[in-house]
């Protein structure tokens, strides 16, 4: 169940997809995704909308927050998100790898950089927290 084509497939449908973020590796505590730069990512202004930045990074770091729920565990809900964006890029592909800092039973964190992957540039720096739910 957690695996890139599973969480390909439920998100193809949702804003994930319409973005074109593919999902490419998942682990237990580590996720990995990539996005190609088109038309429906770029602002008026020809840069990466900030939003599909960090849709990107928010749907690595759920993914692995739903890989690792505990077994009682109903779901979760981000309760913070914080974004750095230090760059920006007109063309080419982002990547992203999100990683686990805190694996609690009432809250999980995670981490995620995006960078430019022609250049290796930072695009952004991503923390999110999440509140895990019980029946």
């Amino acid at each position: 169940m957690s695996t890139p084509e599973y969480f390909n497939e439920i998100f193809a449908n949702k804003l994930p997809g319409y973005l074109g973020i593919v999902v490419t590796h998942m682990s237990g505590t580590e996720v990995k995704a990539e996005m190609e730069i088109n038309k429906s990512n770029i602002a008026p202004n020809g840069f990466l909308f900030a939003g599909s930045v960090v849709t990107l990074a928010d749907t690595l770091c759920g993914n692995g927050c739903i890989s690792n729920l505990p077994g009682d565990a109903t779901g979760f809900t981000t309760i913070e998100l914080k974004s750095n964006h230090l760059g920006t890029a007109r063309e080419g592909t982002i990547e992203c790898v999100a990683n686990s800092v805190h694996m609690g039973r009432t809250t999980q964190v995670w981490d995620a950089v995006v960078t430019h992957r022609q250049s290796g540039k930072t695009i952004a720096l991503f923390r999110c927290t999440q509140m895990i739910l019980y029946p």
